[in-house]
This record gives C-alpha cells, structure tokens and sequence, in this order.
C-alpha cells in the first residue's frame, strides 16, 4: 500500500494516514504536501497561511504584482519535533507565540533575507547556508526579500538540558554558513531536509538529538561542556579562536600570534587551549588546510584547477611541502588522490547514468555564445522542404513570414531569455518555421545529405563544428569532458521568436494550422520522409530488458508516410549503438551528446524489424517554449511553466497551445518534432523527424483577460477542436522551485506521484474557473468523464495530461451564453 498524501491539516486525516501506513509496515515519516498552484490567484494568500499555521508559522505576504507561490513539505515525528520545507515568493516569516515550549532552527537554502530581532535591535543580514535559531516565545521575524527556499525545524524544549528552558533558551542565534559551526549544522540540516521524504521516524531520532546538542551548545557553555584540563571560560575562548582559524584558512601568514592578536590573550594561552586536545596550534592549522584541500581535490567542480592552485588557495605556500604533508596524513600523494576520487566518481556516474548536471555543480553566469560563422538575425534562406501552404480557415490577419532552420536561427539543448531573437513579429501574424531532428544524424544518408540547411547545422570536422554550444553545460565540458554544452539539453530549437508588445503576465496563442515532414533531399531517396527512434540510456526500460546483450542502447530507422489515405510508418532498419568518436576525438560509448556523427563502418544494420507492422502518424511538435524568466541557460530537456519539451502527441495541425509569458517579447522557439509518439515516450524516444509547421501568434494582454479558458493559467494548455488538454509535472515549476541545484535535483527527484497530484490540482482549478464547479462537483466529473494519461516519463520532469472533452459543457455553455444574450 503506497503511502497516503495529506492536503488538508485536518487532525482525522492525518490520524488515518498514519495509522494506514503503521498496518502496511511502512515507519516513513508522514508529510503534509501543499502548494498554492491548487489555488485561483486571490484565494492563495489566505490558503498559504492556512497551511503555515499548524507548523508554528505566521506568514505576512509582502505587496507584489506577480502572484504568491508557495509549497510545503512538513510533518512532525512521534516526539514532537516538527519539519518543514517551505518554498515561496517574497514574504515574512514569523514563529506563532502560541507554543512557547518550543526551539525553531531555520536553515536558509535560497533567497535573500534577514533576521528582525524584534526587541530593537538591527535587523541581520542573512545569506544562503545561514543558520538561525531562536524560542516561539520570542518576537522575531524572518523577512524575504525574493523568492526563498527554507528548512524549518521545530524542537520541543524537552529535548534541551533544563537550564537552557528558562530565559537563556529564548535568545536569538546565528551561524554563518561558512564558519566551521556553520557549516557543520547547514550540512546536517541540509542532509535531514534532502531525505525528508525518504527517511522513517526512527531514522530521524538521532539527527533530533544530534541538532538539539548542537543548538544547546551554542546557547550557553554549561558545566561538563568544556574539554577536560580548561574551564568554561577557555572553552568559550577556544570555540572563538577554531571559528577565527576557520575562516582564515585561505592566509598564508595566518599564525599563533595574529590568533592570540585576535582573542587579545597571550600566545601561552592559545597553545595551551591546543593541547588540552592533544594537539599543537601548527598540527590544527595543517590538518584544516589538509582538509580542504582534500576536499577540492576530490570535487569535480575544481577539476580545471591545478593541484598547486588548490594547495595555495587554502594557505599553503610551497607546493612540495603540501605534497610532503598529504602523503604523511593520507597515505598517497595528492595526485594519486584525485585520481582515485575521480575514478570513484566515474564508477558512480557509470552505475547511476543520467541527465542533467552533476549534483554540486552551479552554473556561472553562463550566456550563450553567437554562431562565428555569422550572426543571428532574421535573414531567410532558401528552404530545402517545401513548406505547406497555411489553412484558410485559420482567420490569418497578419503578415507570412517564414523562419528557415539554419545555424543563424537555432539554438541547440537550451533555452534563455538572453537569445536575441531571430524574427520578430506582430500579433496575429503567421510564421512558417523550419525545424530539425537532434536524430538526423542516425542516418545521414536519408535525414541529411542534399539539405542544405541540415547539411550546414550538423556540419562537424575536425577544423570546423557549425553549432558548437549543445546543451546549457559549461563551454570547456568540464564536467565529463563530452563536448561544448556538455550535452545538457539536446534539441534543436529553431527561434527564438519576439511578439510586439508581448509583456510578463501576458498570454500567448500558438495556433498550429499546417505542418508537414521535411523530404529527403538525397536523389536516391527523393520524395520520402524518415525519422529515428532511440531506445536509451534515459529511457524507462533501460535498467529493465530481458534479453543479452545488457545493458543496450538500439536505434530504429522509420520510413513516414503522410500522404493523405496512408499516414503510417514503416520500420526500415535498426542497430545497436557503439562507442561512436566524434570528430574532436571524444568517445561516447552511449547516446549522450547531440549530433555525433555516426561511423557507418562501426554498426551492423537489421533489416525486417517490425514487419507487418504499421505504425499510425501523428505529426507534431515535442518543444513549443517561451524563454523562462530565470537566468542563465536552461537545459531543453525537462518541461516546467514555460511549456519546453512537452512531448505530447496532441500537440499538432489544428491544436493550439496556450503559454504565460515570462520575458518581453515572449521569445517563442519550436523544435523537437515527431512523426509519431505513444503516450509515455517509454523507450526514450518518439519517431523523431524534421517537420515545417505554419504557426499563427496571437497575444492576449494579461489585462484584458476576463473569463477565458486560459485567463488563470500558469502552465502549458493546450486546446483541439475537441478537447482542453492540461498538462502536469512532477515539478510544476522546478527552476523556481530547486532554485541553483534545479539543473540536478529535477532529474533525481521527479517521479509520477506528484506528476498526477499536480495534473489533478491543475484540473481540479480549471473546471471550477473555467467552467464555473464546485470543488465537489469537479472531483465527481475528473473521476467520471476525465482522462488522465502518462505524457512521458523520460524528460527529468516527468508528465501527467489531463484530457477534458468540450461536449461536457455544450449545454452548460449554450444555457450560459442565453443568459448573457442582449435582450435576455
């Protein structure tokens, strides 16, 4: 029996869910989980204090044009410590004085805050791995100023030794995240709150322990706290001068004197406090800067930096001295050392091969870099595909233009608000855009040769790569050395393209009103479209197969047929992939960087795969997208808010696709395109061949929106002549909600409980805004005449569709519409 969710803070359901989960056997620690995105805009506020209260927090939302976003995660163990994760818009903080037997430990993950005492005194500045404690009795506020992330722990004041119940226990406290201390408590924290979901009540018992001793010691020094041989008060001074040491590591002149200068005691003293612990103040200092540099060497973060660099950067300054002592400590010299570490590190990547970056590396700023060959800009080329004439019943007002797929107007495996758009365009005018398969290269006798505009965007020799940037990874591919981009993010996006007047908050319509595969441009294979499918590493079945070799990675090469009478797909051939050297001399033994060229001599081709066998075609496009309002690059991969890599078969001729934007101009880019895709896109995959589609834009000013459809969303939706089809992730919006880590933890944590749980909340609103229900009325129907389906399961943020038929409502909608009618 899978644990049970609790939305409401109801006593008789939570009593329910523990006592379903004590009869399955499973101790998981039961957690409340709530977000504001269930809600329509005006109710969230009073929803987000609601579901702060019975966790001790008061929450005083601070103005803001956007809408309040909020999600927790919190629970408490069966000794009364309680444990939240809060993620929310700028806001203040504050402990309810109700429960007064209370200690609060709160670790900032994200954002930007401080700490008001509330007695008047100044107001703290606090950073990201900041630590601050203090008593529910206390008037303290916590006060965001942008979007935050939050770990909020709740210990009774049992759990502290009774001389800290009284007035000492209500002092405030802070640690900096990068004091030794601070470090010590943010790591522990951060662990607990990582594992929150994972770990049993009595795993958590412990870590309560363990953080109630770390919080009491700082409160005040008590006797038996000090180390044998010195006093409280020595003890206090030692504490000062480890924290002191610690935060001055990276000073080559760092010595016992500036120690003792610091402190204003005597150099006898400080070496004394030493060694009442056995030690010498130089044998402390060393084994510290030995640490971390341990630790650097072991990182791969620091992997461009030289072993000398990392000895100098935490003080040393004679690199064969540092070498000399390394070895002493640990055994093996520093080099042997990274390399043993790097090689660890390679075997766990092997065994837990994914997308995405590496959890501890951050992006730096990174902006994408233009094209050398040429600029960007809006200059139409010749099209190699003939492009498909527009519907006359798609009401087009505006202007044709026609956006070709060229190295000048792509970009590869990534989104961002810094592209400087390719096309800009008025609203209701129509696009025709040119897009190409990452896949074109599994055979480039059919997907490449003869096209022009593919031949020159997969152009890669040793002199010369035309599309150098593939993916949001760093530009050196330092990480694991694949190539620029690193191979984050892996689609062709042709775009992006600006609408005039096109605002945050505003509402963008992309109608779909033609699309067509692009032939083949070879002679040998003139008038014939192709497209590739990949069973990958990333695919759902990977870690699954039955049959030798294993694990295996195969490639099926389609023939697509979409003449009227004959939309169907044939399977030509397939082969197994082999490590593949690009031209730059780089192996990739699996599909895991975009556009390598294959080696037609390294593969075996098998013919009569699938025969007999007729696969429907159901042209459409996997990524329709508006850049996203963080920084930075954004890997292609996974979906979010912004719409992105929805891989959903729906989206094609006659759909139109519904997104909020979030940047000026809206920047639209389109790519991925598929013959044809099941629902789950299982193996890794969809039949994956370039199309040219005719797209109409039409804006709608967020102050002009009333009851429309799509007037409170902020999620892809997506309209047929039939159907509303809305679409939900594990991860509603993971950028905003992972804030650095995203680019990691959207792969790690993504799954479909939460995918479902977010399709029902967007459903759930939809009906009761859209379509005027009761929360009642709409589970009855979700449950009675809604679909649910799996979009996918291989894009790190894995998707759940809702599909809601328009015939529900023909009669609701005629009996409102006679309402509304003049003379009623």
């Amino acid at each position: 029996m899978p644990a049970r969710w609790q939305v409401g803070t109801g006593m008789r359901g939570m009593c329910l869910a523990t006592r379903s989960c004590c009869l399955a056997g499973i101790p998981t620690l039961q957690l409340e989980q709530f977000t504001t995105e269930s809600y329509p805009v005006h109710q969230r506020p009073q929803a987000w204090r609601a579901a702060l209260e019975p966790h001790q927090l008061r929450a005083c939302e601070t103005p803001s044009a956007a809408p309040l976003h909020g999600r927790l995660a919190a629970g408490r163990t069966a000794r009364g410590v309680g444990l939240a994760r809060v993620a929310s818009s700028p806001q203040t903080l504050e402990p309810l004085h109700g429960d007064a037997g209370h200690v609060w430990i709160a670790l900032l993950q994200a954002g930007q805050a401080h700490l008001q005492p509330g007695d008047g005194q100044p107001a703290l500045a606090l950073a990201a791995g900041d630590v601050v404690w203090g008593a529910t009795r206390s008037a303290a506020q916590l006060v965001f100023q942008t979007d935050f992330r939050q770990f909020h722990v709740s210990l009774p004041a049992r759990a502290f030794p009774a001389g800290l119940r009284g007035a000492q226990g209500t002092a405030l406290g802070h640690l900096p995240g990068r004091s030794g201390m601070g470090r010590l408590l943010a790591g522990t924290l951060g662990a607990l709150e990582d594992a929150l979901d994972s770990l049993g009540d009595d795993d958590i018992a412990p870590l309560e322990h363990s953080l109630s001793e770390l919080i009491a010691a700082r409160m005040a020094a008590r006797p038996g706290d000090a180390p044998a041989g010195i006093s409280n008060t020595q003890a206090a001074t030692f504490r000062r001068v480890c924290q002191f040491i610690e935060g001055a590591l990276s000073d080559p002149a760092l010595s016992l004197a500036a120690v003792a200068a610091q402190e204003r005691v005597s150099e006898r003293l400080v070496q004394k406090l030493f060694e009442g612990q056995g030690l010498t103040f130089t044998t402390y200092l060393r084994q510290r800067r030995l640490e971390r540099c341990r630790a650097d060497l072991a990182n791969r973060q620091y992997g461009h930096l030289s072993i000398s660099d990392i000895c100098f950067r935490w003080g040393f300054n004679d690199a064969a001295h540092f070498s000399h002592a390394f070895r002493d400590r640990y055994r093996m010299s520093p080099r042997q050392y990274r390399q043993q570490a790097n090689e660890a590190s390679q075997q766990r990547l092997r065994k837990r091969i994914q997308r995405g970056w590496p959890s501890g590396y951050f992006e730096s700023g990174s902006r994408p870099e233009p094209q050398a060959d040429a600029p960007r800009g809006t200059t139409a080329g010749h099209a190699t595909a003939q492009a498909p004439a527009p519907s006359a019943a798609a009401g087009q007002t505006g202007r044709h233009h026609h956006l070709p797929a060229t190295p000048e107007t792509i970009h590869w495996g990534y989104f961002s608000r810094t592209i400087p758009p390719v096309l800009t365009v008025a609203s209701g005018d129509i696009v025709t855009i040119e897009t190409l398969t990452q896949h074109a290269y599994d055979d480039h006798e059919r997907m490449i040769k003869g096209d022009s505009g593919a031949e020159r965007v997969f152009h890669w020799t040793r002199e010369h790569k035309a599309v150098d940037r593939r993916g949001a990874g760093p530009t050196d591919a330092s990480i694991y050395g694949r190539g620029n981009g690193e191979g984050f993010g892996v689609h062709i996006c042709t775009g992006p393209v600006a609408v005039q007047g096109a605002e945050p908050g505003d509402v963008l319509e992309v109608r779909i009103l033609d699309l067509a595969p692009r032939l083949a441009a070879n002679a040998r294979y003139e008038g014939r479209a192709f497209g590739s499918n990949a069973a990958a590493w990333w695919g759902f079945h990977y870690d699954d197969l039955i049959e030798e070799p294993k694990p295996r990675e195969v490639i099926t090469i389609y023939e697509v047929d979409c003449h009227p009478g004959r939309m169907c797909a044939h399977a030509v051939y397939n082969f197994r992939w082999t490590p593949q050297r690009d031209p730059h001399g780089v192996l990739h033994t699996t599909i895991d960087y975009p556009g390598v060229p294959i080696d037609r001599s390294a593969i075996v081709e098998n013919h009569g795969v699938l025969e007999g066998v007729k696969i429907p075609v159901r042209p459409h496009f996997g990524v329709i997208a508006l850049a996203p309002a963080e920084t930075g690059l954004v890997d292609s991969i996974p979906p979010s808010s912004f719409g992105g890599n929805l891989d959903n078969w729906r989206i094609a001729k006659g759909a139109t696709v519904y997104l909020r934007v979030a940047v000026d101009g809206g920047l639209l880019s389109v790519g991925d395109p598929h013959a044809s895709q099941g629902d789950s896109e299982l193996c890794g995959t969809a039949i994956e061949c370039s199309l040219t589609g005719v797209f109409q834009l039409v804006l709608h000013k967020a102050k002009d929106l009333r009851d429309e459809p799509y007037a409170d969303i902020d999620y892809p939706l997506v309209e047929t002549a039939d159907e509303w089809v809305l679409h939900g992730f594990s991860h509603p919006n993971y950028l905003q909600e992972f804030g650095d880590r995203a680019r990691s933890l959207v792969y790690e944590k993504s799954s479909l409980d939460p995918a479902m749980r977010d399709a029902f909340r967007k459903t759930r609103r939809f009906l009761m805004t859209a379509m005027g229900l009761t929360e009642d009325e709409a589970i009855s129907l979700m449950s009675v005449a809604v679909d649910f389906g799996v979009t996918q399961v291989v894009d790190g943020n894995w998707g759940v569709h809702a599909v809601i038929r328009k015939a529900l409502f023909e009669e609701r909608l005629a009996k409102a519409r006679a309402r509304t009618a003049p003379g009623s």
